[in-house]
């Protein structure tokens, strides 16, 4: 399949998940993977999570979760994942990094294996990720960490997807 593994990156609120929504619009069976845990009783993310929802056709699945390896491993429908910032800031969480930034070698192995799962999977996939390494440079080493685990996984994922689209302003670009 042309086009099997699409990465949608852009800087916050650039419109990057409307853009990969449109890319899967004419599909019906999609699972959408949702990175971001429920955050409970913050109502700001509860009103974000109800947006995302309302733009999404009924008939597309959903999967709440940070297992995207044993998603992509299996053969299903289109996957579109919202997103991999969310994705390595909860990883981060679990491999309990904030507390003990040396720990950051778990999550290092962690973008390994969902590198090898995203270049291998038989699925038709959509990430969305943010861009957060075009700003100034975060003034603790927790932060720094971040936006530096945050380029290596975009560019690893990047340089094994078949189409890259940069977002910006609501406008999408391909990256050739």
């Amino acid at each position: 399949m042309a086009d099997q593994r699409t990465l949608v990156l852009g800087g916050a609120r650039s419109g990057k998940s409307i853009a990969a929504e449109r890319l899967l619009a004419d599909v019906p069976d999609v699972v959408y993977v949702a990175t971001g845990g429920d955050d409970s009783g913050n109502s700001e993310w509860a009103e974000r999570v109800a947006k995302h929802r309302a733009r999404r056709p009924v008939s597309w699945g959903l999967a709440e979760t940070i297992d995207l390896v044993g998603l992509l491993e299996v053969p299903g429908p289109p996957l579109l994942i919202d997103c991999l910032t969310l994705w390595l800031s909860r990883t981060m969480d679990v491999a309990e990094v904030w507390s003990d930034l040396s720990r950051a070698e778990l999550v290092e192995q962690r973008i390994a294996e969902l590198a090898a799962a995203w270049s291998a999977t038989p699925r038709h996939v959509v990430a969305v990720s943010n861009d957060v390494g075009s700003g100034i440079v975060p003034a603790d080493p927790g932060t720094r960490l971040f936006r530096d685990l945050m380029g290596r996984l975009n560019t690893t994922i990047s340089l094994s997807s078949d189409q890259v689209l940069w977002t910006v302003a609501g406008r999408t670009l391909p990256l050739t």
